[in-house]
């Protein structure tokens, strides 16, 4: 078990190191020939909308909780490979099962790779859960309630969506692949392990390197994660700022938001945090910053719903992103 913590605040995140996978199925963009063809691609948008991402944010949390195997997860799934189809992107289910450390039964479960530009080999990778916690754990009123994760889970969703306007029209030599971790969340009791589809996908993708399977690498990777803060302050992600292979990513970022200037990004280390960055980078020797705000007072209680959250932000978020990516040479 791992702690994480920041130095300016009073309360710290607690999450797994360790995580078992019962039983992996599936495989990842060119390691699978499972890839849902895309339509034809709408217009190329040239900015970031934070309107129309807080359009996306609430339209997945109007499903309700999303779960890992639930009912929710199923119909945000199709509504995410839908968007992405219609705007041009490749669609690759990667699929995978754990066994629920209660019940014994087995989960299915289903990252998605959505993949921009296939042709060319060197690549970014923009990750973000899309599963919900089962239960607002940190809750004092309501523990057992209902959660619907507009911003730890919604969010780097939706931040992905508007960006997906974008992407066809990406000029340079880098291709861009939007992975949605499933299982990110699927706890239910303290030794519950994290970071279930971010850590099977790790390791196919280093297996598949190892094999020399994979003609394609990535040159970095961001996870975002709780974006969308109506209250946004963005520090450094600690462990982003000390691995020697992640800085230079953290510092290209950092870079682009003070160019933009964009404030909400703080050019300092602030809470080091066990994330999907973590798999990403020690498993699949990708190197991965974390892009996060965690001083979040909803986190992981009832509150955590779309009225906490700001359309602003999402755009604050996305705009820096874009044009990083559009820096890349």
């Amino acid at each position: 078990m791992a702690s994480c913590f920041t130095r300016s605040m009073p309360w710290a995140k607690v999450r797994c190191a360790m995580v078992f996978l019962a039983s992996v199925f599936g495989a990842v963009g060119a390691l699978c020939g499972m890839a849902e063809e895309p339509a034809a691609p709408a217009a190329s948008v040239a900015s970031f909308s934070g309107a129309r991402a807080m359009a996306h944010l609430e339209a997945i949390v109007a499903i309700g909780p999303r779960v890992s195997g639930s009912e929710g997860m199923t119909k945000q799934r199709e509504m995410i490979v839908d968007h992405f189809r219609a705007a041009g992107a490749t669609v690759t289910p990667q699929r995978f099962q754990i066994r629920d450390r209660k019940s014994g039964k087995g989960v299915a479960m289903e990252n998605l790779v959505i993949g921009w530009h296939p042709d060319r080999q060197e690549r970014i990778l923009l990750g973000a859960h899309y599963d919900t916690r089962p239960f607002p754990d940190r809750d004092r009123d309501d523990p057992r309630g209902t959660f619907v994760g507009a911003n730890d889970g919604a969010s780097g969703v939706a931040l992905l969506m508007e960006l997906a306007g974008a992407m066809p029209g990406l000029e340079g030599p880098v291709g861009v692949d939007f992975v949605l971790f499933d299982g990110e969340e699927y706890v239910f009791g303290p030794r519950d392990p994290y970071f279930l589809g971010s850590t099977h996908f790790a390791r196919q993708y280093a297996a598949g390197r190892k094999a020399g399977e994979a003609t394609w690498s990535y040159r970095a990777g961001l996870v975002l994660d709780m974006v969308a803060d109506a209250d946004l302050a963005i520090f450094q992600e600690s462990k982003s700022v000390s691995w020697p292979d992640t800085r230079p990513v953290v510092d290209e970022v950092w870079d682009v938001a003070r160019r933009m200037g964009v404030r909400q990004f703080i050019p300092r280390p602030g809470y080091e945090v066990e994330d999907d960055h973590v798999p990403l980078r020690n498993l699949g020797k990708i190197p991965t910053a974390d892009i996060i705000d965690f001083n979040y007072p909803a986190w992981h209680t009832t509150r955590d719903t779309a009225a906490a959250c700001s359309g602003e932000s999402l755009e604050a978020v996305g705009s820096v992103v874009l044009q990083w990516l559009r820096e890349q040479r």
